[in-house]
């Protein structure tokens, strides 16, 4: 009898095609992210879960789990799943990084030119029809990039490949990161290693590229936005509980910071009504760090390969723990 794969979203045709060339396949069509109550029914008897970010698959859930031997995630980030209870129960984990690194640096750039810029803003004032007049010397001004300094917080591979882009617009990089680089990558990069202390109050942009756990939730809060420079900008595409976002829309809304671009939230999606989007300094976008064509059909290609893998007893290309 053919193995039971449940899926809590599609995936690409071409995937779907692969997966049932080998399992029997079930894939979740209704509320998304998938209800829990609906989750826990499924994983009690199947024997593969590719899951999304948003899915919590918690000790609670995965306690019911007979059979199952691989979780596969469509995403970098596994923080959603309790990956220290999966590796007790012998139950392999894959995930998906490498291959979004380039469109989440080219993101977090993206965030932070239109930032400084002010294009976002700009397009809000054409279609809400309110460009009567040519600009002048002082008028809707925006900031340059060459010569600031950028705070990289986590150079890893997408906070390496986001210094590159950085380094092209002749801006000064700086970082902080658990455990630093060589001195060879930090010259050939052009980074400079920092303290936290120093990377929040020397900055005149910082991009955020670390993970949320309990060390780094909500660490950008108001007590570290009063030590930045009241010029800063604030680029967040990693996770949206890094930044304690009711802060954020106070330092945002007194000018205690100028401003912030934003892929990631606390709680996801977010709707008009949400303070953020009552401000003019903030550009905001619907976490898209990895949203084009040929990344999240990678990510898709590597899910399914990580779920054989972890079928077959086998660890997943990207795996975590086990």
């Amino acid at each position: 009898m053919r193995k039971k794969v449940f899926l809590t979203r599609t995936l690409h045709d071409f995937a779907l095609k692969e997966l049932r060339k080998k399992y029997q396949i079930e894939v979740h069509k209704g509320k998304i992210p998938i209800p829990q109550s609906k989750l826990r029914s499924k994983i009690k008897d199947i024997d593969g879960l590719i899951c999304f970010p948003y899915d919590i698959i918690n000790k609670e859930t995965i306690e019911l789990a007979k059979n199952l031997r691989v979780i596969s995630t469509y995403s970098v980030g596994f923080d959603h799943i309790d990956t220290k209870y999966a590796k007790e129960k012998k139950i392999r984990v894959g995930y998906t990084p490498e291959v979004l690194t380039d469109a989440t640096a080219d993101l977090a750039f993206l965030l932070l030119l239109d930032s400084l810029r002010r294009v976002s803003e700009g397009d809000r004032i054409i279609r809400d029809g309110k460009w009567k007049v040519v600009y002048g010397a002082h008028d809707y001004v925006g900031v340059d990039l060459q010569g600031k300094t950028l705070g990289i917080l986590g150079l890893g591979r997408i906070g390496q490949t986001l210094a590159k882009r950085a380094k092209a617009f002749d801006m000064k990089i700086i970082y902080h990161n658990r455990n630093r680089i060589s001195k060879t990558k930090e010259k050939s990069l052009g980074t400079k290693y920092v303290s936290f202390e120093k990377l929040i109050s020397q900055s005149d942009v910082i991009s955020i590229h670390v993970p949320h756990t309990k060390e780094t939730d909500k660490m950008f809060n108001m007590k570290v936005f009063k030590k930045m420079k009241d010029t800063v900008f604030l680029i967040n595409t990693s996770r949206g509980k890094v930044v304690n976002e009711k802060d954020l829309v106070v330092a945002l809304k007194k000018k205690i910071i100028a401003g912030a671009g934003l892929d990631v939230f606390e709680q996801e999606p977010i709707g008009k009504g949400h303070p953020l989007t009552k401000l003019q300094n903030v550009v905001l976008a619907p976490h898209i760090g990895s949203s084009t064509k040929e990344t999240r059909s990678k990510m898709a290609e590597i899910t399914v390969k990580n779920l054989n893998l972890g079928m077959n007893g086998k660890k997943p290309i990207y795996s975590v723990g086990y």
